[in-house]
């Protein structure tokens, strides 16, 4: 290589770096001055008159103000065998569900053998009240009349036999006196008679035992008997009632296992809370008047939002939302608020909110489920002065700014109104026109200085 061709090449390596150097020393110079420049349109703002909206925002979910609920009509926990998709259009008597059967057919069974074996003896104490009910009567109008009857008898014929007995005592005595007959005959005529006597009182106490006591007695015995007998058959009759209400019951359930829709829609599934059970699918278990779907009216949307316990107080019936979804944006109203909060809890971040309901006009392309912003308009100021929330400073002594002037920012005294976070209504301590400080501690110890009562 020669002597020209090294010098050539050092001169060309100088004048790359040079021009390197210079453009790097512009881009510096370049660059400072847009910050400077930057800096100079940020450090103030001028206070005019302008309209302001105070608004609360929050995140909501798409739904309908009318469901038709589908639920679980069978008792007990059962198991979900099949379930539609959600999001699904059906047309009336589409199958939406089925359930486990298989247990509730061998209750059908059981409860029907049961039905049957309590209906036999219902059947059976009905006659033996039947029977019951006859005795009674027939005791009182048969068997006591014809006992007495013939006790009755039996006193007349112990009546005559003792008159006769009587009777011939006499004669024996007469002949006894005449000598014709012997002591001994009148002695045996004096038993006869005493013995036809006494079997005269028999009959008689027999009768009046028969009147006063076995009379009493025995009708008390069949009407406790009866008594017994149709408590006795009530209870078979409840019995068989219940047992064949079970096995209905049961007949019943087993239709509720494939549900069918009543009237085309779209079906959906409803959300589950996430402290409570997990979503409907195949293979869960679901109880009785467990909601399982739902059939949305589209005609009548609403948009529900969780409003903050801090602005709760502010948010009222009537009040205008604007509602921003994927695609579109639409004018609502909040239709109703809770007055009791839903618990807090890591899935709602710690933060207490109140359910809060936004009517929304039924728009082709809305359904269940989708994510929407909700902005609640909850007042609106015209033509009003307005600060920056940043160049407001807030001290025990009350609110100040720092006006930009000709001998440097000057502390300011504020009355202030509303805010919607951002911009904030001045009432008193400023004019339209006047250059606020934003971030007036980033002045320096040269011009903010710690806030106090004028």
């Amino acid at each position: 290589m020669t002597t020209d061709m090294i010098l050539h090449r050092w001169r060309t390596g100088l004048l790359a770096i040079g021009l390197i150097a210079c453009l790097a020393s512009a881009a510096v110079l370049i660059a400072s001055a847009m910050s400077s420049q930057d800096a100079d349109s940020k450090l103030t703002y001028t206070i005019t008159r302008d309209d302001l909206l105070v608004t609360v925002v929050e995140q909501g979910i798409v739904e309908s103000a009318e469901n038709t609920e589908i639920k679980c009509k069978v008792r007990g926990l059962n198991t979900v065998i099949w379930v539609i998709e959600s999001g699904t259009v059906v047309k009336s008597g589409d199958e939406l569900f089925r359930l486990d059967s298989l247990f509730i057919q061998e209750q059908i069974d059981e409860r029907t053998k049961y039905a049957h074996w309590s209906r036999s003896a219902a059947e059976y104490s009905k006659a033996s009240v039947a029977a019951a009910e006859l005795a009674v009567p027939e005791y009182e109008q048969g068997r006591y009349v014809s006992e007495l009857m013939r006790l009755e008898k039996d006193l007349v014929i112990a009546e005559s036999n003792l008159r006769s007995c009587q009777n011939l005592l006499s004669h024996a005595q007469l002949m006894a006196n005449s000598d014709y007959i012997s002591q001994l005959v009148v002695e045996e005529k004096e038993f006869a008679v005493e013995q036809a006597r006494l079997n005269l009182a028999l009959k008689q106490t027999e009768i009046d035992v028969l009147k006063r006591f076995t009379q009493a007695e025995e009708l008390q015995t069949l009407q406790g008997n009866l008594a017994a007998t149709s408590a006795t058959h009530e209870a078979n009759v409840e019995r068989a009632v219940a047992d064949a209400s079970r096995r209905d019951r049961a007949l019943e359930e087993i239709q509720h296992c494939i549900v069918k829709a009543e009237r085309a829609g779209l079906v959906i599934h409803p959300d589950a809370a996430r402290w409570e059970t997990a979503p409907i699918a195949e293979g869960a278990t679901v109880h009785k008047d467990q909601v399982l779907l739902l059939m949305p009216d589209l005609s009548q949307m609403q948009v529900k939002v969780g409003i903050n316990e801090s602005v709760i107080d502010r948010v009222k019936e009537g009040l205008p939302a604007r509602v921003t979804l994927s695609n579109k944006t639409v004018d609502g109203t909040v239709s109703s608020v809770a007055s009791v909060t839903k618990p807090a809890g890591w899935w709602t971040g710690n933060q207490v909110k109140y359910d809060t309901l936004i009517a929304i006009p039924s728009e082709e392309g809305l359904m269940p489920g989708m994510s929407a912003e909700v902005k609640v308009i909850i007042a609106r100021y015209e033509d009003v002065l307005t600060i920056p929330v940043a160049a407001v400073v807030e001290a025990d002594a009350g609110h100040f700014c720092w006006v930009k002037t000709a001998e440097g920012a000057r502390q300011r005294s504020l009355v202030l109104g509303d805010s919607n976070g951002i911009f904030t209504v001045v009432k008193d301590g400023l004019r339209e026109g006047d250059e606020v400080v934003l971030n007036p501690r980033a002045l320096g110890s040269g011009g903010f200085q710690p806030p106090h009562a004028h």
